[in-house]
């Protein structure tokens, strides 16, 4: 059996202190986003364990949901910089990254080119509509994402830290939108899922937003708080075994791998990668914390599974003619892998009795 999550000699007094400051300041910003965001509480811990983990996030619901309304709240509760860049179809990468113009010198009258930068260079990003700009301005955002800089002229152009891309997208229109390639999808850490209010919710929202005033929010954290929670994060300890049940989430959704279950290979053409394996722990791990723990559980790994995995797992026709989705293959792959280390062996393999049964 793997060790325990961690020896408490072992855990240092101002490593307990930090979390538990974090753990305070996700209840400080949870009651802030509160007072203007009703209900949505799965979504903000989401959005708030994907900041801590230094992600990007991509949020998908239909029109109304406050996507970005939510998003924007967050960005004033951040003593960061935010920019709002609204996607059409006439967007120039050059109007996201930047570009270069031609300065003249009244003294000298000599001409150099000088970079304006672009809306792109802020701590917090909202891409509104993401999937309605083309191809070739969606794919200005893949270095930024990735490497945090952009490249105007053949200079490279660095961005400011932190830098997080918080994107919004409406899953019910097709006419005049530009499907999200694969391969971007793949630079957002979390796919977060906005559904409708319930009953309650919906009264509460209708009662604050006809009234008078609106509530305003208070900023709580600056760039170099941020930097420093985010790099105590990835100081968080992780058993042998939590590692392994998260990438049993991401290799049972390869359908040419041996081990996988049946329905795996009836409904998914592609699945997750290494990508999937590190997020899985890089969001539990910040969700630990928030949570005021110095240790990672499997059931943290649990919880961002469906983000994590929902769009790194490509379905096929038979997929969608039963109405089988990503959030459904997760779940079942969760009711297979089992959490008690002692049924992991040291390779991370599928036990048989596993494989053989099939959630469906």
């Amino acid at each position: 059996m793997d060790p325990t999550p961690y020896d408490s000699g072992d855990v240092l007094e101002a490593d307990l202190k930090t979390v538990q400051q974090l753990g305070d300041t996700f209840q400080r910003l949870t009651s802030e986003l509160g007072k203007v965001i009703i209900g949505q509480q799965q979504v903000i811990e989401e959005l708030l364990v994907a900041m801590f983990a230094g992600g990007h996030c991509l949020l998908v619901g239909v029109p109304g949901l406050a996507k970005t309304l939510m998003i924007r709240t967050l960005a004033d509760c951040l003593n960061m910089s935010f920019n709002r860049i609204q996607f059409t179809p006439d967007l120039m990468p050059a109007d996201i990254t930047g570009t270069e113009v031609i300065q003249e010198d009244k003294a000298t009258g000599s001409r150099s080119f000088k970079f304006l930068p672009g809306p792109i260079f802020a701590n917090v990003v909202l891409a509104d509509e993401i999937n309605r700009t083309p191809p070739k301005t969606q794919a200005a955002l893949l270095e930024a994402m990735q490497e945090h800089q952009v490249t105007v002229g053949g200079d490279r152009h660095r961005l400011p830290a932190p830098f997080f891309v918080l994107a919004t997208q409406n899953p019910i229109e097709q006419e005049g939108t530009y499907p999200l390639p694969e391969a971007q999808l793949d630079r957002f850490m979390f796919n977060v899922l906005v559904d409708y209010p319930d009953d309650d919710e919906e009264f509460a929202i209708v009662r604050q937003t006809t009234a008078e005033t609106l509530p305003t929010v208070e900023k709580m954290l600056s760039c170099e708080e941020v930097l420093a929670l985010q790099q105590f994060v990835r100081k968080v300890p992780v058993a042998d075994h939590v590692i392994r049940y998260a990438m049993q989430f991401a290799r049972l959704t390869r359908r040419n791998d041996p081990s996988v279950p049946d329905f795996v290979r009836n409904y998914v053409s592609w699945g997750a990668g290494p990508r999937a394996s590190q997020y899985l722990i890089l969001g539990a791990k910040a969700r630990a914390v928030l949570h005021g723990r110095a240790y990672v559980s499997t059931d943290d790994v649990l919880s961002v599974a469906k983000p994590v995995l929902r769009h790194r797992i490509i379905t096929n026709f038979n997929a969608e003619a039963e109405g089988v989705r990503p959030d459904e293959i997760i779940r079942r792959l969760s009711e297979m892998i089992p959490s008690d280390p002692g049924k992991l062996s040291t390779r991370g393999k599928l036990p048989e009795v596993f494989k053989s049964r099939d959630a469906g």
